[in-house]
């Protein structure tokens, strides 16, 4: 299942990175991109129970998540 999500909050290439490395330890996670210029996240997982986990560990980073 494919989800295109609003990341707000992101203010530089640093906190793409940091949510990049939260992403990659994820399982379920099976493609993700963070874009910093649309403040979007465009990832693929196999379960939405994986996509609300993805939700809170961005949040728990001191994001704003919006589907």
């Amino acid at each position: 299942m494919e989800y295109k999500l609003t990341i707000n909050g992101m203010k530089c290439e640093g906190c793409v990175n940091r949510i990049n490395n939260v992403l990659s330890t994820i399982k379920g996670v099976e493609s993700f991109n963070v874009s910093l210029e649309t403040k979007a996240l465009t990832i693929k997982v196999k379960k939405e129970k994986t996509l609300n986990e993805v939700i809170t560990k961005i949040e728990n980073m001191g994001f704003k998540v919006e589907r």
